[in-house]
């Protein structure tokens, strides 16, 4: 076969290039790779020269410590805070790890903390000290009990809302459960505490979770057709205690933008790629003839 077109000296530099830069093997197909998002990511010290976070905003009764946790809500009754990412979570597949902390001194304890990728961002309310009737995902670590039957405590439960359904407190949010797993010693555990949450959009939504042991980690659940995420979210946590109490801390948060990579031509066929000869003939000052010999 052969191909003949008409260049200018620029593009054919550009060619040259663009041939020079390109690796010799692609991705394979199906490979996940993953760029951080700094502009979600939280880790210690939490805070600038300024005491302020350039990515989060903070409010309630949260208190940070810059070495050692952003502390939602202290083991007293009757407290609430949050974090929340001043700016949207645009990425369209995603992923986000979570190092967290349930911990007190008492046998009796509530009320538990959220994970949000919602529309509304710091809107303090009743759920988990976040704002009801709310746009998008909720992920709750509930801690105490109020009327689930056969269900062990603590439960975490996913909630994807409309801005209309609301969350059922005396049912532990049963009503609008999306998918939920109980997770038995994951408060005052022994090992660091964390969670992961995968999103691959209209494919999948996954909840793993680290605090049997280290480098262990389980699968809470995933659904393969996930609800689409509001256009416009912000990544956030907040926590509330009642009458009973916890420390519910978050130690660190990394986010990441999640991309598969393509598949190479060998990949595709099982053979090679046969190199293309390009054969250039100058036949006007500045142009050059070029054929592709194959």
């Amino acid at each position: 076969m052969r191909f003949t077109s008409w260049l200018s000296a620029a593009s054919l530099a550009a060619l040259a290039w663009a041939k020079k830069d390109t690796p010799s093997s692609a991705e394979p197909e199906g490979e996940v790779k993953s760029i951080a998002l700094r502009t979600h990511t939280l880790v210690q010290p939490y805070l600038d020269s300024d005491m302020q976070s350039r990515w989060y905003d903070f409010g309630g009764d949260t208190i940070i410590r810059t070495d050692s946790y952003i502390r939602l809500t202290s083991d007293r009754p009757s407290q609430a805070g949050w974090i929340f990412s001043r700016v949207p979570l645009t990425a369209t597949n995603w992923e986000v790890e979570v190092e967290f902390k349930i911990s007190g001194k008492n046998q009796l304890f509530g009320d538990g903390f959220a994970m949000w990728i919602t529309k509304e961002r710091a809107t303090p309310g009743p759920v988990f000290g976040h704002a009801d009737n709310f746009n998008g995902l909720g992920i709750f670590f509930d801690t105490y009990k109020n009327n689930r039957p056969g269900v062990v405590f603590p439960y975490i439960m996913a909630m994807f809302g409309d801005g209309n359904t609301r969350y059922d407190k005396e049912s532990d949010g049963k009503n609008a459960e999306l998918a939920g797993c109980s997770a038995r010693g994951i408060r005052n555990a022994q090992v660091p505490t964390k969670l992961k949450l995968t999103y691959f959009q209209d494919k999948s939504l996954k909840l793993e979770l680290q605090y049997k042991a280290e480098d262990e980690w389980t699968r809470c659940f995933e659904t393969n057709e996930p609800p689409a995420m509001p256009q416009i979210s912000y990544l956030g946590f907040s926590a509330e205690t009642g009458e009973l109490s916890d420390n519910h801390d978050i130690i660190s948060i990394r986010a990441r933008n999640l991309y598969v990579a393509p598949k190479s031509a060998k990949a595709a066929t099982g053979k090679e790629e046969a190199p293309k000869v390009f054969q250039l003939q100058e036949a006007q000052p500045g142009r050059f003839l070029v054929r592709v010999l194959a």
